[in-house]
Parts: C-alpha cells; sequence; structure tokens
C-alpha cells in the first residue's frame, strides 16, 4: 500500500512498502527474540519530535524479532531488523534514502521509553518519547495506520495451497488470532485480485472490518483457480454446475466447499462455523459459496455481487455496452496468465485524460478491438461475440441457481454503485421469491461500488451531498452483529428485512418487504411544453410529440468531469449541462405542493419513432432544487444548489432489443413503438417546492457505447453504418408516454 506518511521516518522512506524490504548482510540477522516480553513496556504509542517540525505520533511494536513502526495516517509499517551484538538496535535499509537506525534508551527510572532515531546521509537525528500503552479498544476501523498495527500485533499469518477434488491448488492466506482463549468463528473471502502482500507481510486492509479482529476472528483469503498464484485456468464468471458428477465438475462453488472442508481439519482453535464474504466479483464468489453451501457455511454476506453481466452489472445495461468501465475491466480480466505469479494483469491506460475524446476519436467498437484490446482478450473477445442475449451470458448469471442458497443472507451495496446496483438489487429479489422463509435481508446506503466498507477510504459525501457516518452504520449496527448472531451467537439480530438509506431527507428507513408493501403506483406523464403532468392525456393538443435531433459523432455526454474511466459521483451530478443541449429532451413538474417519496424501481413506457432503424432510449430521472435552494457550507467545489439538477436515476436500452433481447428487431423508420424497460430501485424524497423532471435522450457517452442508429450488429459496425437521425417522443391518448414510480406521501 502507498505510504501517506506524517512522521520524518516515513517522509524519508515513503513508498517502500511496495518494494522488497533490503535486509542487511547475514552478519545483521539473529535468531527471533520476543522483545516486548523481555522488556515490558517498551512498545506503544510514541511521540517523534524533528527539529522545526511539529511532533508526530508513531506505533511501535515488535512482530517476529523485528521491530515495527506505524506512523499516524499511514498505510503499512516500516520493519527494522535487529543488529547482532547491539542490544535494542534496528536497522532499516533503503537503496535511495541509506540506513535508518533505532537506538531504544533508557528513561530516569531505567525503562526503555525513548528511541533514537538517526539516518546520516538524510541528516536525520531525533528523539521519540513513548506517550502511552497501546489502547485496543480505540483503535479505529476508518484509520489505516491503526488497522495496520492492530493487524500485525495480534495476528498469524499462514501461506497454503490448497487442493481441490480435482487436484488443482489454490493459494490461501490464513490470519489467525494469537488470542487461543477460546474458539473462533471463520471469514471467508474468494478473490481474483491478488492478496498481495505476500509472504509475512501484514496488510492494512482488514475484511470485513477491524470489528471482526477485535473479536478475533480467523480471516481467510483465497486467489480463485487461475489467477495469480492460485494453479488452474480461470474461467470469468465461471458457470455453476448444479449437477457433479465427477471431481472434473468443478466450480467457484465447489472450490469453496474443498477449502471449507480443508480448514475445518487443519486450522486450530476454530468454532466449526463459517461466514462466506465478499464486495463485486468477490460478492459473485461468495454467492457461489452460499450455494449448495458446506454445512459449517452459517451466514454469507453477498456485497455488490455480480450477478447478470448482461442485465445491468459491469458489462451491458438493457443491450447496451457500459463502455467507460467495462472496456478497462474487461481488459484486465481477459489476460491470459502464463504460469502462477505475484504480478498482477496489467490494466488499460489511456494516452488522454478525455475519455470522450478517446472513444469518440477512436471510432466503431470494432477498432477499439483491433487497435487497444486485442483479439486474443478471451473476456472481450466473448463480449463481441455475443451482442444478443443468448447462452453464453446466460450461463454465466447466478440467478437460475439461487434457489440452491442454504445460509441467512445479508445482501448489501449502495444507490450510487456504477458496477453492480442490478446485481444488487436483483439477487435480493430472487432469493426473496425462490427461498421462501430463508433469512434473507437487504441494506442499501448513499454509496459508490464498494463504499459502504471502511476500507473504500476517502470522503462518504458524493459531489456537494453530505453522508457521513453511514459507513459506520452499516458496518457497526448492521453487517458485524449480522456475523456475531450467526458465527457467535451473540446477540439477538433485530435487523429489519430492509434496510435503505433515504436520499433527499438523507435518513435510514426500515421496511417488512423491499419494494415496501405500503407504496402505491404513482405516474408522471409527458405533455406540451415541457411539462410532466400526474394527469394522463385526455386529447389532442398540438402534434402530440416532441422530436431531438441524434447524431452519433456528437453523442450527449454522461458527465462534465473530464476522466479516464468513469466519473463515480455521475449519480449525483446536476444536469444542467445536459439540459441545455438540443438533442435532450426536458421535462418538469410545477413545484411540488407536499414531498413526494419514491421507492422502489422506476418503470418507463416510452412510445417513439425514429427515422433510423434502431436508437436508444435514456430515460433520467432527475430532482429540481427550487432556484432559492441554499449552497453548501462549506463549499469547496463552489456548487451552486439553486436550480440544481440533481440526477436521482437513469438507465439506458438498446431500441432493437424492445420485444426480445435474444432477437433484436429494427424500426420501422417513422412507426410509432413502445419502448419500455425498469429503472434500478430508488429511496429519494422530492421535498415540497422542489420539481420532478425527467430528460429523454439518444446518447449518453462515453458511458455507453455509441448506437450507429442503424440496424446491425454494432459489435462489427463500420464507420459508414454510424448516421444521424431524428427521433419522437409521444405524448397522446393513443401513445401515452409516461414514467411510473411507487410512492409514499410525506408530510412536509
Amino acid at each position: 500500500m502507498p505510504s501517506r506518511s506524517r512522521l520524518i521516518i516515513g517522509r524519508l522512506i515513503a513508498g517502500l512498502s511496495l518494494l522488497a524490504l533490503v535486509r542487511g548482510p547475514a552478519s545483521l540477522q539473529v535468531l527471533p527474540v520476543d522483545y516486548a516480553a523481555k522488556y515490558p513496556g517498551i512498545e506503544g504509542l510514541y511521540e517523534i519530535v524533528i527539529p522545526g517540525q511539529a511532533a508526530d505520533a508513531l506505533q511501535v511494536y515488535f512482530k517476529d524479532g523485528s521491530l515495527r513502526t506505524v506512523s499516524a495516517g499511514d498505510a503499512s509499517s516500516t520493519k527494522f531488523d535487529p543488529v547482532e551484538g547491539q542490544e535494542l538496535r534496528f536497522v532499516h535499509i533503503s537503496p535511495a534514502k541509506g540506513t535508518f537506525q533505532i537506538d531504544f534508551l533508557k528513561d530516569d527510572a531505567g525503562r526503555f521509553t525513548r528511541f533514537r532515531a538517526t539516518n546520516a546521509s538524510q541528516k536525520l537525528d531525533a528523539i521519540a518519547t513513548k506517550k502511552a500503552e497501546f489502547d485496543d479498544a480505540k483503535a479505529d476501523p476508518a484509520s489505516p495506520s491503526d488497522r495496520q498495527g492492530y493487524f500485525e500485533r495480534h495476528y498469524r499469518k499462514t501461506e497454503v495451497m490448497v487442493a481441490m477434488r480435482d487436484g488443482v491448488r489454490l493459494f490461501t492466506q490464513i490470519f489467525s488470532p494469537i488470542d487461543r482463549s477460546e474458539r473462533h468463528p471463520i471469514i471467508f473471502l474468494r478473490s481474483p485480485y491478488g492478496l498481495a502482500p505476500y509472504g509475512q507481510t501484514f496488510t492494512n486492509v482488514t475484511m470485513p472490518s477491524l470489528l471482526f479482529l477485535k473479536e478475533n476472528y480467523i480471516v481467510v483469503s483465497q486467489e480463485v483457480r487461475g489467477t495469480f498464484k492460485s494453479e488452474g485456468t480461470f474461467r470469468y464468471m465461471c458457470p455453476y454446475i448444479e449437477d457433479k458428477r465427477t471431481a472434473a465438475d468443478v466450480d467457484e462453488s465447489s472450490d469453496a466447499y474443498d477449502t471449507i472442508d480443508w480448514l475445518l481439519k487443519n486450522v486450530p482453535d476454530h468454532n466449526g462455523k463459517v461466514g462466506a464474504w465478499g464486495i463485486s466479483y468477490p460478492g459473485f464468489t461468495a454467492t457461489m459459496t452460499a450455494l449448495a453451501a458446506h454445512p459449517a457455511v452459517a451466514a454469507a454476506s453477498l456485497q455488490a455481487p455480480m450477478g447478470d453481466l448482461y442485465m445491468g452489472d459491469d458489462g451491458l445495461h438493457n443491450g447496451a455496452l457500459y463502455l467507460a468501465h467495462y472496456a478497462n475491466y474487461a481488459y484486465t480480466m481477459g489476460q491470459k496468465r502464463e504460469a502462477p505469479t505475484e504480478k498482477g494483469p496489467s490494466r488499460l491506460r489511456l494516452p488522454t485524460p478525455d475519455g470522450y475524446s478517446f472513444y469518440l476519436g477512436l471510432g466503431p467498437l470494432k477498432d477499439l478491438t483491433a487497435k487497444i484490446i486485442g483479439p486474443e482478450n478471451e473476456v472481450w473477445r466473448e463480449t463481441m461475440a455475443h451482442e444478443p442475449y443468448d447462452a453464453y451470458w446466460r450461463t454465466l448469471s447466478t440467478y437460475p441457481h439461487l434457489h440452491n442458497i442454504k445460509p441467512p443472507v445479508l445482501v448489501a451495496g449502495g444507490w450510487y454503485d456504477a458496477e453492480d446496483l442490478s446485481g444488487t438489487l436483483r439477487t435480493y429479489k430472487t432469493i426473496e421469491r425462490v427461498r421462501p422463509g430463508l433469512r434473507n435481508s437487504i441494506v442499501m446506503g448513499p454509496w459508490p461500488h464498494g463504499g459502504w466498507n471502511f476500507l473504500a477510504g476517502g470522503s462518504e459525501n458524493r459531489g456537494p451531498f453530505v453522508f457521513s457516518g453511514t459507513r459506520a452504520y452499516f458496518q457497526e449496527k448492521i453487517e458485524f452483529p449480522f456475523f456475531e448472531y450467526y458465527l457467535k451467537g451473540k446477540g439477538t439480530l433485530d435487523i429489519p428485512e430492509a434496510v435503505v438509506f433515504e436520499t433527499g431527507t438523507d435518513e435510514w428507513r426500515t421496511y417488512d418487504a423491499w419494494p415496501p408493501a405500503e407504496a402505491g403506483p404513482k405516474k408522471v406523464f409527458f405533455a406540451g411544453s415541457g411539462l410532466l403532468s400526474f394527469d394522463p392525456p385526455s386529447g389532442p393538443a398540438g402534434p402530440g410529440f416532441d422530436e431531438f435531433p441524434s447524431d452519433p459523432a456528437k453523442p450527449v455526454p454522461y458527465t462534465q468531469q473530464t476522466t479516464s474511466r468513469y466519473n463515480r459521483d455521475y449519480f449525483v451530478e446536476d444536469q444542467r449541462f445536459a439540459a441545455s443541449r438540443p438533442d435532450v429532451l426536458v421535462y418538469a413538474t410545477e413545484p411540488l405542493a407536499e414531498n413526494i417519496t419514491i421507492t422502489g424501481p422506476i418503470k418507463a413506457e416510452l412510445y417513439v419513432s425514429t427515422t433510423g432503424t434502431d436508437a436508444d432510449w435514456v430515460v433520467k430521472v432527475i430532482d429540481v432544487y427550487p432556484d432559492d435552494a441554499p449552497d453548501p457550507k462549506p463549499n469547496p467545489l463552489n456548487v451552486r444548489m439553486g436550480g440544481y439538477q440533481r440526477l436521482v436515476r437513469g438507465d439506458i436500452f438498446r431500441g432493437k432489443f424492445r420485444t426480445s433481447f435474444e432477437k433484436p428487431e429494427p424500426f420501422v423508420p417513422g412507426r410509432a413503438a413502445k419502448v419500455a424497460f425498469e429503472l434500478p430501485d430508488v429511496q429519494h424524497a422530492f421535498l415540497k417546492g422542489h420539481r420532478i423532471m425527467i430528460q429523454v435522450q439518444s446518447s449518453w457517452f462515453p458511458l455507453f457505447d455509441r448506437n450507429p442508429q442503424k440496424f446491425c450488429d454494432i459489435r462489427t459496425a463500420g464507420e459508414e453504418d454510424f448516421q444521424k437521425a431524428t427521433h419522437r417522443l409521444y405524448r397522446t391518448k393513443e401513445h401515452p408516454s409516461h414514467i411510473e414510480f411507487t410512492a409514499v406521501k410525506k408530510g412536509p
């Protein structure tokens, strides 16, 4: 992990945690000594004073016979080796900065509570003084340095190769608490992203959180087959095999089962209970762990699980390619590994920070394949080969298999998850449908992908909207108690069926079902003069449609931010930049006379036509703030909230799939056609005085790939296939285009 030291030692050797520590000559090495036991009171919280600088805090402790220091704010520790024949002298040798030396000194009472830090080449000579003992109860789960220090001081690390039923061995890290006074449950994570650092080096990535380490959970992480140091062949979103007949019938579920079986037989001091946990792809593997689960799996938390790459997760949304994200993700995940390695695949690096200009200038998708990603990338190659929702995509979906879920489930995700929002919601809803009676709860907060975890770091806020404290609420009040109850039998399980954060009022809501049973349907209809009406059209009034141009050479941007991947804050971004474009239709209600809270999925029913034979349809639901809305305080982004058009939810639909995702069909130019689709769930309060706005457009670039507006296989389309078109949105009694919410009225 990159260093963020505020100490002089950390500053001078910043970043060294990413390098192999250079050990001194053999003469400097000695057998491990338990210095903490030999010199009671030597460990603790120190303060180092550098002349001319402010004092800084430092954790000082011993691990496996060497000295470790962690500066306040650091994400890793620095290791100092003992010097033979020099009691309590330790050195750290840096290729770039020379030798750092620490000599412990006695205080007036004869105790070792001070040390001198020196480095001749850096002209460093400073004294550090012990200020306090470690207070483990106050170790902050949000602090990388607190996590690092606690993890190293209280845990042992073991690395093993665990054999699966087909003989393939998977690299596994086991972190066991030093405290062996009782038996502990196991938290189990499986990942394709690697488990660095390897060897005896510890990380501050304490999964699921530091709360679990404080309760002495055994934490086990494993690299899935075919990735990093694990043997075998990697299969992207490896399809689940329901009927396993031979040892060769392996998948992520069987690998999880075999590993758990091995752990129970070989890891000491466990209590026989295992919890499955993971976010994103590890959320998918956690789902697989819970399918036909080992009897020891007592609970599973599926967090932002990838569920169906075609139906709204990382790959596609309603037939449209999730370009800005998936090009980079597929580039990484589709690289072939020749042999087990500690080195991960490379990432897509654009030659410019301007993703809009890059992808537009690159041209059609086939040019992205030929010039950037390459046809040898299996994940991308399969994506390009399967435009409709065919057998390839269906085999990757987890939803048909969720009837095999066994343990109690906690599903968690974020309203602003740009990667696996759909997977979160559909996983929960599918389990509810196919496993009635199983304990299955959902938590949705104001978070981006993975943002509910302390490990996400950074601000919890999104744009000008403040969500501080929501991570701690989830981890302390929901996630940790869930596992404590099922894995340790501690506490009472009073987690509601649905715990959702309501944007607009910024309050947590709880429901007995999701979507809430008490919500009722509420429709808004497109009307003339850019109005949204709660009443359906009654008769002819004007032409009965609105039209707009669409030019693939000038697609509507999804964000104002210049970025090479995707702007995670686009979910709450001010949409005034789009509303001013001629290729975006804008409709809004009058200011609301009372609060309206929309909850659950949003249904769009559009009646449209085009002069082309294909078109995309983007629907954005927006909360328009009053003109006199106050600006945030403080306001570092200089946001003006008066008239702010806050995106609440948006999604895209590729028109050729309007009757079937398996069998696309062209539009007949000029003929009205129905395009109906569902936008992902929300819990949002439109407050009194605000307006509900809907924007309709035909591109959202480069978040999604461009539609040529000509019926063809877009994966192989050439530049000559892209054409201008004019689209119409009808709003008549015969063609009543509208948006349907489920809504709960709130008082003023």
